[in-house]
């Protein structure tokens, strides 16, 4: 069985043959991407998909959105959040429809502590991109930071239900169960 297994995972993420004569190769890309998610025998498999996944989202923006992009978490990382938030605002001016400057916002403005508007950006996200593992990984992070443990396992679980590889995913999982029902007896 773990063989038939590994053998459906290689053939679902060994290349774009099955995304010939559909009208959108990236969305048929990341239709087999996420279903090799799926079925990824391991973390470190699941890792490559994501990695995967992660760089095809990434290319869907233009180069002067991915400047900004960068810029954004330039900003972050020195710790100039009104800079992050700005080069995100230019970024969704020139992308509204694009779901990685609304998560990248979102994690912005989680750092500067507003939770409702991270919040509102985590749900842009997900209406244009409802896959958006990431996404939903932040919203559970945003969740708990607010002690809202329902609404952060909830969001845990979905992306578990995603990518069910996630590094120490079940451990968060448990983590989060006990917070929500207390400790097992």
């Amino acid at each position: 069985m773990g063989f038939r297994l590994l053998l459906l995972f290689m053939l679902l993420v060994s290349g774009p043959a099955l995304a010939q004569g559909r009208a959108d190769p990236r969305k048929a890309e990341l239709d087999q991407l996420f279903a090799a998610l799926q079925v990824a025998p391991n973390e470190q498999a699941a890792a490559m998909v994501e990695a995967k996944i992660r760089q095809a989202w990434l290319q869907a923006g233009s180069p002067a959105v991915l400047l900004l992009l960068n810029r954004g978490a330039s900003d972050l990382e020195a710790g100039d959040t009104n800079g992050a938030l700005d080069a995100l605002d230019d970024a969704l001016v020139l992308a509204p429809d694009y779901p990685e400057v609304w998560l990248r916002r979102a994690l912005a403005k989680f750092h500067a502590g507003d939770y409702r508007g991270a919040i509102r950006d985590v749900e842009a996200t997900l209406q244009r991109e409802p896959r958006h593992f990431a996404a939903l990984q932040a919203l559970s992070r945003i969740a708990e930071a607010q002690e809202d443990w329902k609404g952060a396992m909830a969001a845990w679980q979905k992306a578990l239900e995603l990518d069910p590889q996630t590094p120490h995913g079940q451990e968060r999982l448990q983590m989060l169960r006990r917070k929500v029902f207390g400790e097992a007896t």
